[in-house]
């Protein structure tokens, strides 16, 4: 009996040595991470189940993601949870359930007009009667079978959930959350980024595994950072669009900085100078020429590099529709192309991208190779 009682504690005291090291040893090595490329999950497997549920995340998981990926938002009793946006229509089943009916209205949320329900306008428990949906029903009809499945997800549990599959699978998995509406949220009284500084430092898994905070918005990022200063698991990641468009808290602030102007060498800097990732989208990096095949990659990932910024980019999806024409095959518009998405990815990886995003982790792994 005693001889079974020392094993018993012999092996419990090695499981936690074991984790202990798991979510250590990766972290002091991020800075000089061996592989070149890291590869995130993005919503999840979002191309093999509904976004944001246990089902992509796991699947996403098993199938070799670094981080996955909950874009944050928040309910009208203040507890945060993953939706793509505030926009509730294209993602749950709410429009179907009778009894929320009153809550429907019309807003305007970071300039886009939506008619529909908000998540701002339900309580957590009145959220988790909802069910999560395929976001893209006629590109991914094969993800609606599993309609109906799934509740929405708090930022807690998902921690949770991650840090189990990190328990179980012996690896890290990092998180890679994106605060959304920032400074919408902010002005009904719903402000994001408290609640979710706080969150991290309750949790024992994100004090430690990968994280790396995301946003579209400038003004949020900065006070993190003034907030959390420079910490060895986390990373700020300044997402960028193309062009002349402004970031939400710029427009609101009245102030003139582009995402272009952000894109520019000096705006590369300044960006270096509170995050250390700038994420551009794909066609930012190498853009398509007029006959929608990929042209040359430009100057922004060398620019990057030279302020010292990583550089993630979104978002490699494996259907015909969203590949260049020269990577697509003659099967539809909607159907999967998988020879053509890995070789898409890796001609990015080629190009010396530092991580991206992917709808499919099994098939960024394979461009990956390993």
């Amino acid at each position: 009996m005693d001889s079974r009682r020392d094993f018993i504690k012999t092996a419990a005291v090695s499981a936690v040595t074991m984790m202990s090291a798991m979510l250590t040893a990766p972290l002091s090595a991020l800075a000089d991470n061996p592989r070149k490329v890291e590869l995130f999950a993005h919503r999840g497997a979002s191309a093999l189940r509904p976004e944001h549920t246990l089902a992509a995340y796991a699947k996403a998981i098993a199938d070799g993601a670094d981080y996955v990926e909950p874009d944050l938002v928040i309910t009208k009793d203040g507890v945060l949870v993953a939706r793509h946006e505030a926009f509730l229509a294209e993602t749950t089943d709410v429009a179907s359930r009778l009894e929320f009916a009153g809550k429907h209205t019309i807003k305007t949320i970071d300039g886009r007009r939506q008619d529909g329900w908000f998540v701002e306008d339900f309580t957590l428990a009145e959220l988790k009667t909802l069910r999560a949906v395929e976001r893209l029903p006629r590109v991914r009809p094969q993800n609606t079978a599993y309609d109906g499945m799934f509740q929405i997800l708090t930022w807690d549990e998902i921690i949770d959930f991650t840090a189990a599959h990190a328990a179980t699978t012996g690896r890290v998995i990092g998180l890679v959350p994106e605060l959304k509406h920032s400074t919408y949220f902010k002005s009904i009284g719903l402000p994001l980024e408290d609640r979710f500084l706080a969150t991290i430092a309750a949790h024992e898994y994100t004090r430690r595994c990968p994280l790396e905070i995301q946003s579209f918005e400038v003004a949020n990022l900065k006070y993190i950072r003034s907030v959390i200063g420079k910490q060895k698991n986390v990373r700020l990641m300044q997402l960028v669009e193309r062009g002349d468009i402004r970031p939400a808290d710029v427009v609101v602030a009245g102030g003139e900085l582009t995402f272009g102007k952000m894109c520019s060498k000096q705006g590369l800097r300044d960006i270096a100078s509170y995050a250390d990732v700038v994420a551009p989208p794909t066609r930012a990096l190498i853009p398509l020429q007029a006959d929608g095949k990929l042209g040359q990659p430009t100057s922004l990932i060398a620019d990057a590099h030279d302020a010292g910024l990583l550089v993630h980019t979104w978002t490699f999806r494996p259907e015909n529709r969203f590949l260049p024409a020269d990577y697509r095959d003659n099967q539809g518009e909607d159907a999967r192309n998988e020879k053509g998405s890995v070789a898409e990815m890796q001609t990015y990886i080629a190009a010396g991208i530092d991580g991206f995003f992917s709808d499919d982790s099994a098939l960024g792994r394979r461009a990956i190779g390993g």
